[in-house]
């Protein structure tokens, strides 16, 4: 059952209605997102493009061009298996297309080869044969990828070189990519050939099975049994040398219209070294955060020492001075005066139980017992009962705040503690709601821990989140030196958020999110 208490502490007028939280009835708990400087660095890492590496290339080649190749049940539905299909289709569309293709771009590339020493008339003919083989790349690739289902990643994009000078009319006509397009063509045009012979030659395979049947007289002779063992085996065969050519065209177009072994590998390092500086700039910036937070964390740590030690020296130390010479005085004065003793003694006994208080309060500073001894929701509850004004305290599952560390059910104490004194004292707030419970949230979001490693993996992790809403004066600061600065400190030393959001006129809301393993 959800824990919910609210601690009137005192009354208001007669008649008088406590105001409602700035957006306390539109907006759940922890509405706002939290926001957290290393919470851009949280992002994945750019992953290294592994689709381009050749041997993963033709392992996906082989799955899915050819699965016959690597044998098992693959073998076995071969001749229905749809990559068969694929091949065959690719075989009976690819053959005029690549006829047409490749007699014209190798006589065309011929011809301006061949007219280049006649006075560079060759030089026009190629500037307009390259261009188009490009074209005819990629048009290529995109049939490849329609028909087997392959992908060839494309080669290094054309840049216009200036005909004008010498220097750009050598690179116009020696394109690296458009010369392998010409060379692609000419030799596809012969594999295609192969590959629709052997497509088209399961008719022929079948008639092997069928023709000894029809001429069986008294008996089947030797040659007719092996014919119809070549037509039952058959179409195993026919479908494996389909596949085989179907994979043998895939590699060629790879080789040839796609980029080369080198240029994946460069690729390959370009991308390792973003990922490698990515993560070295996430880094870096967790090492600024870390230096910040810890040098905050032991400012605030000094400011507390040095408060205690004051305390102790302005409070308890006098009264514990004063306490003295009141029982001195009652001793001196007991068998002369015995009334003037009686006074001495219950003023030190007034000093004593005033020193108590004063150290109850010190220690309760420095760590209430209260939430070592009952647990978050009882101390939550405690310092609402003690607040001047009406205070809700709301623990949707009090059993699990359990599961937070001491040091971040302690720092989401000390933010409440100083939260309602701000309160109290500053904005002038009719009410004030708190909530405290434990949430998921995934790697590096909303938490200032190791956002590197915790969003690369994708993994999540409970934080204890607590909200302070009132409805106050707002204008709040987390100035310098200040209480709410120490918090936040004392928030970002445990690798945790802080945020406070108080538009003057709107109430102040405070939010803090605390990793429960800190």
């Amino acid at each position: 059952m959800p824990s919910t208490a609210q601690h009137p502490a005192s009354e208001g007028p007669p008649g008088s209605q406590p105001a409602t939280p700035p957006e306390a009835d539109t907006a759940t708990p922890w509405a706002t997102a939290t926001a957290d400087p290393s919470a851009s660095a949280a992002e994945p890492a750019a992953k290294v493009d592994l689709e381009t590496s050749p041997g993963t290339s033709r392992l996906q080649d082989l799955s899915t061009v050819a699965p016959a190749l690597a044998g098992g049940t693959a073998l076995l539905r071969a001749p229905v298996d749809p990559a068969t299909w694929r091949a065959v289709a690719q075989a009976s569309i690819g053959f005029p297309w690549l006829l047409v293709t490749g007699i014209l771009s190798t006589v065309l590339a011929a011809l301006g080869v061949g007219l280049l020493p006649v006075f560079g008339l060759g030089a026009l003919v190629l500037l307009v044969v390259l261009p188009a083989a490009r074209g005819f790349a990629r048009v290529e690739r995109g049939r490849l990828l329609a028909q087997l289902g392959v992908l060839i990643t494309p080669g290094p994009a054309r840049t216009r070189p200036r005909l004008t000078s010498w220097r750009g009319l050598v690179a116009a006509t020696t394109d690296r990519v458009a010369w392998g397009a010409v060379a692609y063509a000419a030799v596809a045009m012969l594999l295609v050939a192969l590959e629709v012979v052997v497509a088209w030659s399961l008719g022929a395979v079948l008639a092997l099975l069928l023709s000894p049947v029809l001429s069986w007289d008294d008996g089947p002779s030797v040659s007719q049994v092996a014919l119809v063992a070549a037509g039952v085996v058959g179409p195993w065969v026919w479908a494996v040398a389909t596949q085989a050519l179907a994979l043998v065209h895939v590699r060629l177009a790879r080789a040839l219209l796609g980029l080369s072994r080198v240029s994946v590998e460069v690729r390959r390092a370009e991308a390792e070294a973003e990922q490698a500086r990515e993560v070295a700039a996430r880094a870096e910036q967790r090492a600024d955060h870390l230096a910040t937070t810890r040098t905050r964390a032991v400012g605030a740590a000094d400011d507390d020492r040095r408060r205690i030690e004051r305390d102790l020296h302005d409070g308890a130390q006098q009264r514990l001075v004063a306490l003295g010479v009141e029982l001195g005085t009652a001793k001196r004065a007991a068998a002369t005066d015995p009334d003037a003793a009686a006074a001495a003694l219950d003023h030190a006994h007034r000093e004593i139980k005033e020193t108590l208080s004063e150290l109850r309060d010190l220690v309760r500073g420095i760590h209430p017992a209260v939430l070592t001894d009952r647990g978050l929701d009882a101390a939550l509850s405690a310092i609402a009962a003690r607040h001047p004004v009406p205070v809700t305290v709301e623990v949707p599952d009090p059993a699990a705040l359990s599961a937070a560390s001491p040091g971040a059910q302690a720092a989401a104490y000390f933010v409440t503690a100083e939260a309602l004194t701000n309160s109290a004292r500053h904005s002038g707030a009719t009410r004030v709601h708190v909530v405290a419970g434990i949430t998921r949230v995934s790697g590096g979001t909303g938490v200032a821990g190791d956002t590197a490693a915790a969003g690369a993996a994708g993994t999540s992790r409970d934080v204890l989140r607590l909200e302070v809403v009132d409805d106050g004066r707002g204008g709040a600061t987390a100035s310098p030196g200040g209480g709410l600065d120490g918090l936040r400190s004392r928030v970002e030393a445990l690798d945790g958020t802080f945020r406070l959001d108080s538009p003057a006129g709107r109430g102040t809301r405070i939010m803090v999110e605390v990793p429960c393993a800190s």
